[in-house]
């Protein structure tokens, strides 16, 4: 089962106990995958989701905030009309009926908690997140753009970064930072995958750091291995060109202690000198000699 799989199901497995929060989550799930069909003369609100976990999380929010005895995938006119007008999502006015079912009513989104239920809902109908042993992503695909701008906002509140792009005719609200998904994950009360998903970040981090380390350490030693093979270049030189007593016995001394140990840290070099020399006296003087090779060469 694929991560995002195992979100939904813990997801289709969270039944909150106030009707509001239900009533946020069904309105929800009703925007992204309920769709009014016309049988003759009559209107039927027909579930579209092939997902098992959301159609069985829809018929649990059906059985637990209507008084529907019966249902389906579709709704007769008359239970189609008493839900959506539960969900706010029909209404009747003066100048006739007034029915959307892509943004949801605010009134059904006052309360912080239903506001993580519509997000739940939200995500369980329209929702994925990649493997985080790959990479961070959270989305949330939306019909229209104004869908995508209430959910968005419903998101931000939570401090979130959510992006939105279009995509093939369809909008998609997004979160790419891994530390922004755990924070949704919370939100919408996925505490399972969110301690796996810490799980793989720290992982990750740990990796990552170890390896920040060992790049430094071996571009230390790079530079210091370059360095030591271009001090002993310049010796050698000085030694078959001019002889290294043209060099003054200080430069003389480190010279010849360098080439008896090529590989030798500087500090280590410093304590074969007499007087021991520390190590930046011992740079300062084979920085010398290479001026002195450099000036002669060229």
């Amino acid at each position: 089962m694929s991560f995002s799989a195992e979100v939904k199901k813990e997801l289709s497995q969270h039944i909150d106990g106030r009707r509001h929060c239900r009533l946020a989550e069904l309105a929800a799930i009703l925007s992204h995958e309920g769709k009014l069909l016309t049988q003759g003369k009559k209107t039927i609100l027909s579930m579209e989701s092939e997902n098992p976990l959301v159609q069985k999380k829809y018929f649990t929010l059906l059985d637990k905030t209507t008084n529907i005895s019966e249902y389906g995938a579709h709704l007769d006119e008359q239970d189609a009309k008493d839900v959506l007008t539960m969900v706010k999502m029909y209404k009747e006015r003066e100048d006739g009926v007034s029915i959307r079912m892509d943004v949801v009513d605010g009134l059904l989104l006052q309360q912080t908690c239903c506001r993580r239920a519509f997000i739940r809902g939200a995500f369980l109908a329209a929702g994925s997140i990649s493997d985080p042993n790959k990479n961070y992503h959270f989305e949330i695909v939306c019909k229209t753009s104004p869908q995508a701008l209430q959910l968005q906002e419903i998101m931000k509140g939570f401090a979130v970064d959510a992006k939105i792009v279009e995509r093939k005719r369809h909008y998609v609200v997004y979160l790419k930072e891994g530390a922004q998904i755990v924070d949704m994950l919370n939100v919408m009360g996925a505490h399972v995958a969110l301690m796996d998903l810490e799980n793989v970040r720290i992982l990750k981090e740990m990796r990552n750091s170890v390896n920040r380390k060992v790049n430094c350490e071996t571009a230390n030693i790079t530079k210091t291995v370059s360095a030591a093979v271009r001090q002993v270049e310049d010796i050698q030189w000085i030694e078959q060109t001019r002889g290294l007593g043209s060099l003054p016995d200080s430069l003389r001394e480190i010279a010849e202690v360098r080439l008896e140990h090529p590989d030798m840290p500087l500090k280590d070099l410093g304590q074969l000198l007499d007087p021991p020399l520390g190590k930046s006296g011992v740079n300062h003087r084979l920085r010398r000699i290479s001026e002195i090779a450099d000036r002669h060469r060229g």
